[in-house]
């Protein structure tokens, strides 16, 4: 007997889609673009231009959105309420790193990567402001035993394929992308980064150890 769409699914409906018909634009998308593979991309897959992206796209901001391409970050956490307003769903979608960046966030994420043995780049090497790849989201999750796991509810990640960014705005939620604007500056906390400071960090002697914490800092998020 064929599954019935739980209440979910069906308000997880693709923006571009009809509303009578669930196999819309991103369901051609994935069967043309993007065939189902099993197991992890390989290394190799690269997108080389912007036609072979999805038009639709995930926002995440630094550093979630290079682990998730670079393929340590299988979950990103978000509440259900903004799952539903956002209309995410299952689907094959490009990755945007986000324009927006603090200092707080970003040192707190850097530690959270590093716990999970991720040693995550230079703020000042991120990308902002820009799609970076495209990645599956298999599906929704609001319990997992995973560490990637940290909130009540999270989208489930697999086949991350990078490209070179390409400047765009983002939006909330899924979104339809278009190219234009240019790459966000880094600021003056992201190029001072892991030079000696009070709380933290290992200095300038030794430029290529990782930055050490006296105590795990503040979660910026309520």
């Amino acid at each position: 007997m064929a599954r019935q769409p739980n209440a979910l699914q069906k308000t997880l409906r693709h923006p571009c889609e009809p509303s009578g018909r669930r196999e819309g634009v991103f369901a051609r998308q994935r069967k043309q673009s993007h065939p189902a593979t099993v197991g992890p991309a390989p290394h190799a897959a690269y997108h080389r231009n912007m036609h072979d992206l999805p038009r639709i796209a995930l926002s995440v901001r630094q550093p979630s959105a290079w682990a998730i391409i670079a393929g340590h970050k299988p979950i990103e956490n978000r509440t259900m309420g903004s799952i539903r307003a956002g209309r995410m769903g299952p689907g094959r979608v490009a990755l945007h790193a986000a324009a927006g960046l603090k200092e707080d966030e970003f040192r707190y994420l850097y530690w959270r990567l590093e716990k999970h043995g991720v040693q995550c780049p230079h703020p000042a090497e991120l990308p902002r402001g820009a799609i970076i790849g495209s990645v599956e989201v298999t599906g929704i999750i609001t319990e997992s035993d995973s560490e990637w796991f940290g909130g009540k509810a999270g989208l489930t990640l697999a086949n991350p394929e990078p490209c070179d960014p390409i400047p765009a705005p983002g939006a909330l939620g899924y979104f339809e992308w278009s190219a234009g604007g240019t790459l966000a500056a880094p600021t003056r906390w992201m190029q001072k980064w892991g030079t000696a400071a009070p709380d933290a960090q290992t200095g300038d002697l030794f430029p290529d150890a990782p930055i050490a914490f006296a105590k795990p800092p503040k979660r910026p998020w309520s």
